[in-house]
């Protein structure tokens, strides 16, 4: 029974997206830009740039779909990739929403006046 976990961490270890290559690290340091994500849900909208979330959103995307044609398809940099797409989406909904919210109230206070 062990002998079969060892061989299972060695197929990993030695594999062209393991820990010996830069498949297996780029992904693993790419989920800081998940974080950060994450983290800008509770920054103010006024604060997040619509730009660079969607550079991030494309970026994301792409390399989603490009992670799944390469050889060896890597897995990890998908999921990583993925997410980081999905992060921005969101953050550029929360923009478009803000703004739809900002030209309600002008038009509001347009009309009163």
């Amino acid at each position: 029974m062990a002998s079969a976990g060892a061989s299972a961490f060695g197929k990993f270890f030695n594999s062209p997206v393991g820990p010996k290559t830069i498949h297996f690290w780029a992904p693993a340091m790419k989920w800081g830009l998940v974080i950060a994500g994450l983290g800008d849900i509770a920054r103010p909208v006024e604060q997040i740039s619509a730009r660079q979330q969607l550079s991030l959103a494309a970026t994301g995307l792409i390399w989603t779909r490009w992670s799944m044609i390469i050889t060896p398809r890597n897995y990890s940099l998908a999921t990583v990739n993925f997410f980081v797409g999905c992060t921005a989406i969101y953050h550029l909904a929360r923009i478009a929403l803000a703004d739809k919210s900002n030209a309600k109230e002008t038009k509001a206070v347009e009309a009163a006046a």
